[in-house]
């Protein structure tokens, strides 16, 4: 599991906190969350549990902190795009960004995706709720069609869903995130466009 981070663990190496969080959610991957023990990850980490402690007291304040460090781009994302006007290209950025930051957490969204009632018991499952319901007000228009309104949730899903069953078929990993997100872009186009039909109707 040592290359599970990628590029990202090769910045966050020389940070013992961050460390820690890498080589806690490489165990929370490999062998689940509650199997995963304080003194397993001081062992992997070859450090006291004292020195452990000293930066993180549980294992839920270790996934805490890798879901606030990995999702800072969302909270700003919702920030920008609530300031933004309700326009397509305000929504195709949305989707774009968003893509980039799943790529850019991917270890954690993984872990997510193959820990769903785990999660949904700790904090995390409330944070991330909350950061898809921000989302979900930017993308989409409270007065369109239900058909529209589900295209722009399912832009969100197929973003999510692409990190998982993409990884089945073949082919560059960044040509089929791009599809992914063309996909993506795609119903929130179509979602857009369909209302703005709906409001132009006698």
């Amino acid at each position: 599991m040592g290359g599970t981070m990628d590029g990202t663990r090769q910045r966050r190496r020389g940070d013992t906190r961050q460390r820690i969080q890498d080589v806690a959610l490489d165990l929370f991957a490999e062998q689940g969350y509650e199997k995963t023990s304080l003194r397993e990850i001081s062992e992997r980490l070859e450090v006291t549990k004292a020195a452990l402690y000293y930066h993180f007291r549980t294992k839920e304040e270790i996934l805490v902190s890798v879901f606030e460090d990995l999702t800072r781009p969302i909270a700003e994302l919702i920030e920008w795009g609530r300031q933004q006007p309700h326009t397509l290209e305000t929504k195709q950025e949305i989707v774009r960004r968003y893509s980039e930051t799943l790529k850019g957490a991917s270890p954690l969204f993984r872990f997510m995706q193959e820990n769903q009632a785990t999660v949904r018991e700790l904090r995390i499952g409330e944070m991330f709720k909350n950061r898809m319901l921000g989302l979900r007000d930017i993308l989409v228009d409270p007065d369109a069609e239900l058909v529209d309104q589900v295209r722009c949730l399912s832009a969100m899903f197929t973003l999510h869903a692409g990190m998982h069953v993409m990884q089945d078929l073949d082919g560059d990993p960044e040509d089929k995130r791009r599809a992914v997100l063309e996909v993506a872009t795609d119903l929130v186009t179509q979602a857009h466009e369909s209302a703005g039909r709906t409001r132009q109707a006698p």
